[in-house]
């Protein structure tokens, strides 16, 4: 199991994600650092940690913005490997960010047009740099009108059969509270139908049995953040993880 640290970017910052109500998100404040500048979070991951690759989602962007691209080549030339949810919303704009070097391209079903488009970018930029996010709240599917009238089992199916081998099961209604992901069972579901996809997880992640509950699920990968920075999830921790939670 590899741990992702988020880094949710807001006005340039890193914010506090609080179950998806991205209108009250505030500056981070952390244990790790002082600072809410991305590279300087990002560096504190690191440092704490060993960790080296991120999840960045750029709320601006989510919303309509154009990427914060310089930030992302900023982090990227500290020598991390990013995720990046940039809120791609066609072919094109995901071409923009591998151009610029995102390693891995989110494409999140909250701003994603459809199967047809999942299964372009799979195509033109390759499945291996694909991330397909299934977003959920409260359990429900975020999608658009592409996908209405599909549950999060039948989304992913569709996602599979469009060319995804990389998907990650997020509920942002989970987001920073500490309750866990609550998606235990569609992952159990899921790492059993698709044993060959490389399935992540994240939202709500409050400890160590979190961690070590989602591995037995079949989890790979595992978003956190509120955890790291308060406290709750130690190095120590992370080094009983199979794979010791790091990657480089």
């Amino acid at each position: 199991m590899r741990i992702i640290p988020v880094l949710d970017l807001k006005d340039g910052l890193v914010v506090r994600g609080i179950a998806g109500r991205r209108h009250e998100y505030q500056p981070v404040v952390s244990r790790l650092t002082t600072s809410c500048r991305p590279v300087d979070v990002a560096r504190a991951f690191r440092d704490h940690f060993g960790l080296t690759e991120l999840y960045l989602a750029d709320l601006d962007a989510i919303a309509g913005a154009r990427p914060a691209l310089p930030i992302y080549a900023a982090v990227h030339s500290l020598g991390f490997r990013l995720w990046v949810d940039a809120g791609v919303r066609d072919a094109v704009q995901a071409a923009e960010l591998a151009v610029a070097g995102v390693a891995n391209i989110i494409l999140g079903l909250e701003t994603v047009g459809g199967p047809g488009m999942l299964r372009q970018v799979c195509s033109d930029l390759g499945r291996e740099r694909v991330i397909f996010s299934l977003d959920l709240k409260d359990g429900a599917p975020l999608g658009g009108p592409a996908w209405q009238g599909r549950d999060a089992w039948s989304i992913a199916g569709e996602a599979v059969a469009a060319g995804v081998r990389r998907l990650l099961v997020l509920d942002l209604a989970r987001v920073g509270g500490g309750g866990g992901t609550g998606t235990e069972e569609l992952c159990t579901r899921l790492a059993a139908a698709y044993p060959d996809i490389e399935l992540a997880a994240g939202g709500g992640v409050n400890g160590i049995a979190d961690l070590e509950r989602l591995a037995q699920c079949g989890v790979r990968a595992v978003l956190v953040a509120s955890a790291l920075h308060d406290g709750r999830l130690r190095p120590e921790d992370l080094k009983r993880l199979p794979g010791h939670g790091r990657h480089s």
